[in-house]
């Protein structure tokens, strides 16, 4: 056994009360920033997340975020098992739930909406923590429309300039940024507990269809932006969208709204994976000006 499996199952001991020593690792595919592996004994199975020993604060944040959804009690997730480092790599180990693509979908509506009910005094969350592999700010912060242009699309922006992609995308990013408080004019979201990242990779079912999200990026926020996520990459069953409307309708705005929520998310790809997202993240922030002129 590895210096790193076998600290990694002393930890897995200490943190369960029951020894626990590592006979089967096999590695699990579709995660872009971490590697992730199963991890078992014979008896107990955990699933478990590895970065660089110096990204630990990665997997605290994570933690941090699954243990807010888990207290919402609305849709379940992985439970934490521990997080730390091991060998210098840093690991997050969660329960191992045997996910199904398809499940009840109305019920992830529904339970979504029920989250969502959570609230906060302001908008943001206790801590930092990330977006993929990128730094998410969440400092506590009264307004939405404030909160939105200097953590959210104004920081991504000046990572894109960073990154050289300016022209067009900058230029019209600061009209934008300028002018954020058009699509609020009659709507005023309140904080309500997001899952941050609700694409379509990050949710499954159990066996029984029960609905299950992970690897969050939690803050409180509107709660229009979970939803404009779930149709950014598709993945998400019509009965989902259904009961959550129906559960709690949306405004009316929300479909010039969700252009807005997704640049965020657009442009976080763009300065992570570079490829097309830059000149998509431009034809967007072109669609969200058409709005104001």
């Amino acid at each position: 056994m590895s210096v790193f499996l076998a600290e990694l199952s002393a930890a897995i001991g200490r943190a369960t009360g029951e020894a626990f020593t590592a006979t089967d690792s096999r590695g699990v595919a579709g995660g872009d920033i971490s590697q992730a592996f199963r991890l078992g004994d014979g008896a107990r199975t955990f699933f478990v997340k590895v970065q660089p020993g110096a990204r630990l604060a990665m997997f605290e944040a994570e933690a941090a975020g699954l243990a807010a959804l888990q207290a919402a009690q609305a849709i379940t997730v992985p439970r934490v098992i521990c997080q730390g480092v091991a060998a210098a790599r840093a690991f997050l180990v969660l329960e191992h739930l045997p996910f199904v693509s398809q499940g009840d979908a109305s019920r992830l509506g529904r339970l979504l909406a029920q989250q969502h009910r959570i609230g906060a005094a302001r908008f943001g969350w206790t801590r930092d923590n990330w977006i993929g592999a990128t730094a998410q700010a969440n400092a506590w912060t009264e307004a939405w429309v404030d909160f939105w242009r200097e953590h959210r699309l104004g920081l991504q922006l000046r990572l894109a300039a960073d990154n050289g992609y300016g022209g067009a995308l900058q230029r019209d990013g600061e009209i934008l940024l300028a002018n954020l408080p058009v699509f609020f004019a009659d709507y005023h979201p309140a904080p309500s507990l997001l899952h941050g990242d609700l694409w379509g990779g990050n949710h499954a079912y159990l066996r029984d269809g029960t609905p299950v999200i992970f690897d969050p990026a939690v803050y409180f926020g509107d709660r229009e932006c979970d939803l404009a996520m779930s149709e950014l990459f598709g993945g998400f069953a019509p009965a989902f969208h259904a009961a959550y409307r129906e559960a709690w309708p949306l405004d009316a705005g929300f479909a010039a709204r969700k252009t807005l929520y997704n640049l965020y998310h657009i442009l976080n790809h763009a300065n992570l994976f570079g490829g097309g997202y830059a000149a998509q993240a431009a034809r967007m922030t072109a669609q969200l000006l058409a709005h104001i002129r």
